[in-house]
């Protein structure tokens, strides 16, 4: 028997393009894995923050958060959200960790996986086990198609068996589709659904286009022509059919991109911008940089 973590509850809140987080966390500035479609390299090379050349080159923000001393908050953190956990930072990421849950912290850890690192994070952290709940993402189960768009991040079947390692182990696990990168994200649910505590989360790209320009693709053919045909896979007709194939299944959630085609139809599900508070014993609700996310959603009747 699998237990779940306690003192969660649900609450519905409207936020239109942050559904698992209001507060995260980051340690590094920059990622390996060199995602071409990736929102934060186009956020901060857009702000003048970093520049496309330098982005694969990952740097610790500032030494003192690897001394940072932190405060139990009754919310879960979200960590990291702009870079990925790689063994080149590895070590740097454990002690960052280590120090939010010693707080007695609940973290959402969010990877494209290598197995390593899962591995060294759920041996290092067994004694905080019921804090952590890992998000893999995984947006095709080919390895080619993950290689094309995420050029130096693992391939699904180091993403799947570390899925399986961090299930194995005990920890609670969860999976993000978002973004989809074929239209055969069946064979990921699939695949990955036996070793998913939580949820699957799906999701198409976000203003594709616009980032891969600004990620140093515009003049790209090849980038960008795949990038047109990838969305042209995602038509109405075809988000419709999926959300009608896993409607009922409890432990599929639909990102806001998926939502708003749903809403042109008149479709309304009760997921949409559905979260979790993780409360105080003395407070009703966390404060306005909660970060919510949902627990066990077998407790949770959407009522498709």
């Amino acid at each position: 028997m699998r237990i779940k973590n306690k003192g969660i509850k649900t609450k519905k809140k409207s936020t239109k393009n942050r559904q698992w987080a209001e507060k995260t966390m980051n340690l590094i500035s920059g990622c390996a894995h060199c995602c071409k479609y990736c929102y934060a390299k186009a956020m901060l090379v857009q702000l003048k923050n970093n520049t496309i050349d330098n982005w694969k080159n990952e740097v610790i923000r500032n030494p003192y958060l690897l001394k940072k001393k932190f405060r139990k908050r009754d919310y879960l953190i979200m960590f990291p959200s702009t870079h990925d956990i790689t063994p080149e930072h590895l070590q740097e990421n454990l002690t960052f960790l280590g120090h939010l849950l010693a707080a007695g912290n609940k973290v959402l850890i969010v990877s494209k996986p290598h197995l390593e690192c899962v591995k060294s994070m759920c041996d290092a952290f067994i004694p905080f086990k019921e804090n952590i709940l890992f998000r893999f993402t995984i947006g095709s189960a080919d390895s080619n198609i993950l290689k094309f768009w995420e050029p130096n991040a693992p391939d699904f079947n180091e993403r799947l068996e570390s899925l399986k390692y961090a299930f194995n182990s005990g920890y609670q696990t969860s999976v993000s589709c978002e973004p989809m990168l074929d239209d055969k994200i069946d064979q990921v649910i699939q695949q990955a659904l036996p070793y998913v505590t939580e949820t699957i989360w799906i999701g198409i790209p976000n203003l594709l286009i616009e980032r891969l320009s600004k990620n140093g693709f515009e003049d790209d053919h090849i980038t960008m022509d795949q990038a047109c045909a990838l969305m042209k896979l995602f038509s109405d007709e075809y988000i419709l059919s999926l959300y009608a194939k896993y409607q009922n299944n409890p432990k599929i959630m639909w990102k806001s991109s998926i939502i708003e085609v749903l809403k042109k139809y008149k479709i309304e599900i009760e997921n949409d911008n559905l979260r979790t508070q993780v409360l105080s014993d003395n407070e009703s609700v966390a404060g306005k940089d909660s970060f919510i996310l949902a627990d066990d959603f077998k407790s949770i009747k959407r009522n498709l």
